[in-house]
């Protein structure tokens, strides 16, 4: 299972053979890795999949525990979660989590707003959300691929669920936007010489991750595209 995890999500190398998924998930893992810190004490991943990140989570020493939630899914799970829920209530207590991690999560659920309400619910008081969304990715897990968050939504989310002090910044800029369009453009299409065409793709996309710089602020024209988000909301 590990094996899988750091072939698919965590510790990736840039190659033709993942093309499609290296620049959006290694942007994720970054994200993850590098606010870390703000994290402590007891930590919920909600929708938290394989549990991708649950050894970067743990390696933080202010982490006591780390509980993996998602829903019954069969097909889904190498690696069951800690704890299923009904994709509705969170089965937790008021004020369980120092912290609750959603990676690639909100875009999927319908009722933004409730989920938020629900998370800030399971937070203890001056907790942390931390999480990530697309923004350029083709449509994906349908038909549960609900919503494409711009900041400005995002804020409004959640302010209007009650949290305070939110940051919002890009995975990547418009460089590595561009990469993700070339890569989903290429994985949707079908066409002659495709063989020799990805190994043009890998490398125009591997000067483009090369040359990303993601922007500190959002505008309408230089700073106006970017290839995910990811959030620090506290309660």
């Amino acid at each position: 299972m590990e094996n899988y995890i750091q072939s698919e999500y965590t510790n990736l190398k840039f190659t033709v053979n993942n093309l499609f998924i290296y620049q959006v998930r290694n942007s994720i893992e970054k994200a993850v890795i590098n606010n870390i810190k703000v994290l402590s004490g007891d930590i919920l991943d909600l929708g938290c999949g394989y549990m991708p990140y649950k050894d970067i989570i743990l390696n933080n020493k202010n982490v006591k525990s780390y509980t993996g939630m998602d829903i019954h899914s069969n097909e889904y799970y190498k690696n069951k979660p800690d704890i299923f829920w009904n994709g509705d209530i969170i089965s937790s207590n008021d004020e369980t989590y120092n912290g609750v991690v959603i990676t690639e999560f909100l875009e999927h659920y319908h009722d933004t707003q409730h989920i938020l309400k629900e998370i800030k619910r399971v937070l203890k008081k001056d907790g942390i959300l931390f999480g990530t969304v697309p923004f350029i990715w083709n449509l994906h897990g349908i038909p549960f691929d609900e919503y494409r968050f711009t900041p400005f939504s995002l804020i409004k989310h959640f302010q209007n669920a009650g949290f305070v002090n939110v940051e919002i910044y890009p995975l990547g800029g418009k460089h590595a936007a561009m990469a993700q369009m070339l890569v989903i453009w290429f994985g949707i299409s079908n066409f002659k010489f495709k063989r020799i065409t990805k190994y043009i793709i890998f490398w125009i996309c591997k000067l483009l991750i090369k040359n990303d710089a993601p922007q500190k602020k959002f505008d309408n024209w230089e700073n106006s595209l970017f290839s995910g988000l990811y959030f620090i909301a506290r309660k």
